[in-house]
């Protein structure tokens, strides 16, 4: 037997599993299911540097201070790709009602958002 004594098993018969399953660190496999969410329509995160220079155009001819516009454009691309196309034009929306936009450049923000987002 050597150095060892008779109760010494050695790491060999853990692998071969006689322990399998009755360890108390061990997790459960249950399988993982996705909680129900609705698809809707979020910027894609793909085209986001086309989305940037098309509204840096709007933006550009817009009356808007450009400190401001550059945190505008940040919300906007915030909101549209982590929550919905839907809340960055209602943050859109608030800007026109303070009159930082004018109805045009608010509708084509809108338009620019829906054409750069997709259903997930």
């Amino acid at each position: 037997m050597g150095a060892y004594g008779k109760g010494y098993r050695g790491s060999s018969s853990r692998a071969a599993g006689s322990n399998r399953g009755n360890s108390p660190n061990r997790q459960s496999r249950k399988p993982v299911t996705k909680a129900a969410t609705h698809r809707q329509p979020m910027l894609n995160t793909h085209r986001i540097a086309p989305f940037k220079y098309d509204m840096n155009e709007i933006l550009s001819s817009s009356s808007m201070d450009p400190s401001m516009a550059a945190s505008f454009l940040a919300t906007v691309i915030a909101k549209a790709s982590r929550i919905s196309s839907k809340e960055a034009k209602d943050c859109a929306k608030a800007f026109l009602d303070e009159g930082n936009l004018t109805k045009d450049e608010y509708d084509r923000i809108s338009r620019l958002l829906d054409r750069y987002s997709k259903y997930r």
